[in-house]
């Protein structure tokens, strides 16, 4: 076997109503003014009051802030900084939500123990003192924040979005609680649920792959694979924990290896014209697919043996409604001229297009952008 190097530093709870025990473990890792980041989603379903009271328990103080925004900015950062100085001091962070509100608690993490700006941190391992400990809880089936030591954050002028990565920004522990994703409306799970899919193809091919990563991404696809079209239906509380073990192992593969061109194709999409990044990524993943398969055609058959593994998403996709045509979306493009060579550019910068499997160029990405127009 190949030699690899794989770091698993996190406690994970697992279980229906483990948010409960959030105070608890709080209060384990010596905190008590805490600061938990969040959406108005969130606050409206319940779930914050939830995880307040579980605080409350304990006698923990929670400052809140509820106003984080899909594909958070620098901006939500700053706010959310905002909020823990006024209530200075602050020794634990909790990241209460999807991937923006996890992603925001990481960013707040960098600057309150850092200092300076988001920028400073774009790319690895530039924090240079010690992070305060944190808590991750996911309430959508998809993103596997909770398992990743990198914070993606846009810059709030260009929307550019920038990976900080660094393992002292990693949630030390993360509560996976399937009750939490019940008020997750159809739509949503699928776009989450899609997200997750391409975590763990992605993953499975990307050039730092290893038999460690590969395990929990074959793992990870295997139950969402299965239990995606189930999980669509609130009801199904059996299928939505599957789903959210499977995000969580997508996301641990993604920690030990890395994405590839369908994440790198969907960032300038989001950052143009506001595509949520679920959507983006599955307009391009199935193109993606057929476009490595030169490379990784025996990988993706050892993935999904039962047929065409770019068939099979396209399926998925059909089922949780997810569109098909960039066209549906204010692109604008005829042969030649228009936006795609600029999403071509931009695509060919993104961090995960290094790790695609087969090397992609320019009039490559060009190729894959006109395919999903």
């Amino acid at each position: 076997m190949e030699t690899f190097d794989c770091e698993l530093k996190q406690q994970v709870i697992f279980g229906d109503n483990t948010i409960e025990r959030l105070g608890e473990l709080t209060r384990s890792l010596s905190g008590s003014r805490v600061l938990v980041t969040t959406d108005k989603g969130i606050e409206k379903a319940g779930i914050l009051a939830r995880a307040i009271s579980a605080l409350q328990s304990e006698r923990i103080t929670a400052y809140v802030f509820a106003d984080v925004t899909p594909n958070p900015t620098t901006e939500d950062v700053d706010a959310a900084v905002a909020v823990a100085k006024t209530n200075a001091p602050i020794d634990l962070i909790i990241g209460l939500g999807g991937g923006s509100s996890m992603d925001c608690a990481k960013g707040a993490n960098f600057l309150l123990t850092n200092g300076g700006k988001m920028e400073d941190y774009w790319g690895t391992n530039k924090a240079t003192q010690p992070m305060l400990p944190s808590i991750g809880i996911p309430t959508t089936i998809g993103t596997g924040s909770e398992a990743q030591s990198f914070a993606l954050i846009a810059q709030a002028d260009t929307h550019i979005k920038m990976a900080c990565g660094d393992k002292k920004a990693r949630f030390g522990t993360v509560i996976l609680d399937a009750t939490l994703t019940k008020t997750l409306p159809r739509p949503i799970a699928a776009i989450t649920a899609i997200d997750a899919v391409a975590h763990a193809v992605e993953s499975f091919v990307s050039t730092r792959h290893n038999p460690m990563s590969q395990m929990f991404s074959r793992h990870a696809w295997e139950l969402l694979n299965a239990h995606f079209e189930a999980c669509l239906e609130p009801h199904n509380a059996t299928a939505r924990c599957k789903m959210l073990f499977g995000a969580y192992l997508a996301g641990l593969a993604i920690e030990n290896s890395m994405l590839g061109a369908a994440h790198a194709c969907a960032n300038p999409l989001t950052a143009r014209y506001e595509v949520i990044h679920g959507v983006a990524v599955a307009l391009m993943l199935p193109h993606v697919i057929r476009l490595n398969s030169t490379v990784s055609g025996e990988a993706y058959r050892e993935l999904y043996p039962d047929g065409d593994l770019a068939d099979r998403i396209t399926i998925l996709k059909q089922i949780g409604n997810l569109p098909n045509r960039l066209r549906d979306y204010p692109v604008q493009y005829t042969i030649g001229i228009g936006d795609i060579p600029t999403l071509a550019k931009e695509a060919a910068t993104q961090w995960t297009a290094q790790f695609n499997p087969r090397p992609l160029n320019i009039k490559d990405l060009m190729t894959l952008y006109e395919q999903v127009y």
